[in-house]
């Protein structure tokens, strides 16, 4: 199994931005996390991270064909891209959205994805675990 893990904007920056949310630990923990999960499930893994909305796109598009499922992490793009969530429509991989804290005990804004309304799952609010729960869960499905 092939599996490409996203992460949207901002994540880079994990450990310095809003510890009270996100935790301590850093985007290579994170790296460091899933790498490990996919080596022990027996996974191919390919992780990419973006600020920026149209390389988020280009890298689902460019997934057709090449990999089994999408784990993506679309940050505040959750809330705002339609164009993500075409992209991931489009290329029609299995995709689990995933988010570090929970969404939908944030601020109003933040409430809202439009990436969920094309993935098969979400999970929020159970930090690095949530990506070993999609990880799994994708395993599981393909």
């Amino acid at each position: 199994m092939k599996l490409l893990v996203i992460n949207g904007p901002n994540l880079n920056m994990l450990g310095i931005r809003e510890p009270a949310v996100y935790g301590s630990s850093t985007y290579n923990d994170l790296v460091d996390y899933i790498n490990t999960v996919c080596s022990k499930n027996d996974i191919q893994c390919e992780i990419y991270q973006s600020n920026h909305e149209g390389a988020i796109i280009d890298k689902i598009q460019s997934a057709y064909k090449v990999f089994d499922g999408i784990v993506i992490n679309p940050a505040a793009y959750t809330h705002t891209s339609l164009a993500i969530a075409d992209a991931i429509k489009s290329v029609g991989i299995p995709t689990i959205e995933v988010h570090i804290s929970d969404i939908s005990k944030r601020e109003s804004f933040r409430q809202f994805s439009y990436t969920s309304m094309v993935c098969i799952k979400t999970i929020m609010g159970k930090g690095f675990l949530g990506y070993e729960e999609a990880i799994t869960e994708l395993k599981n499905i393909i």
